[in-house]
């Protein structure tokens, strides 16, 4: 098994804990992972012994420690902080979804939801990535680019995808979204449901962050003005 290989698969297994959320058997793991069982049986007894997962001999399961809650702690604080409430208050105010966004490679990536009291009709978590050339967040995010870094970045998509984007077609899309000051999706990854996002205008630590209003776009329509201006009040407080 390549370095590589090692390494994507122990992100995937937590990944798994982190959807699931209990103990979880080898064969749980290597079926949902589809992994041969000596591989994932080697890889779960090293995560073990480094202090990542501990083994119940009762049972036959394995569960995280506490170390991995410990891992990443810092970087919530760090990227969300006093965002928290403001994104709270944007609930409040629009009854939609709020979510935190920042740029990924070549994807939108979610990094921190609130949720509304009526669900989104599709799975929404921390982590959920939507491609750069294709979704709401990432028009945005490639609106704050030069039309020269906006082309070399649909050269790398198109050379990973089988979908090619268009140099014309995404220029309109990130122009007409510099225009407005705000993007908004309409069914781009989700059939009937949207998002209304505009950016900080102030990178954390180097990254470029974004808030979106999420929600089936029966309610997002009607109400664009109403939400574009609780966007803008609680970008204007987060400045």
């Amino acid at each position: 098994m390549s370095e590589i290989k090692s390494a994507r698969r122990v992100f995937e297994i937590l990944e798994l804990f982190d959807r699931l959320r209990r103990p979880l058997a080898l064969g749980e793991v290597t079926a949902a992972l589809r992994y041969p069982a000596s591989s994932g049986s080697a890889l779960l007894k090293s995560m073990v012994a480094l202090g990542y997962l501990e083994h119940d001999h009762a049972s036959r399961t394995y569960f995280p420690t506490m170390r991995i809650a410990a891992l990443g702690s810092w970087v919530q604080d760090a990227l969300v902080g006093d965002l928290a409430p403001l994104m709270q208050s944007l609930r409040r105010a629009t009854g939609e979804t709020v979510i935190l966004a920042t740029e990924s490679d070549l994807f939108a990536q979610y990094i921190h939801l609130v949720h509304a009291e009526q669900p989104l009709q599709f799975a929404v978590q921390p982590g959920t990535r939507r491609p750069l050339a294709q979704s709401g967040m990432g028009w945005l995010f490639l609106s704050a680019h030069t039309p020269d870094e906006i082309e070399k970045l649909r050269r790398r998509i198109n050379a990973a995808q089988r979908s090619k984007i268009t140099r014309e077609e995404l220029l309109r899309r990130t122009t007409a979204v510099r225009a407005q000051g705000y993007a908004f999706s309409k069914g781009a990854v989700s059939r009937g449901a949207g998002i209304i996002a505009m950016l900080l205008p102030t990178p954390r630590h180097g990254r470029r962050l974004a808030l979106g209003v999420a929600g089936s776009l029966a309610r997002l329509e009607p109400n664009e003005e109403k939400i574009v201006r609780a966007l803008r009040r609680v970008i204007a407080r987060a400045a």
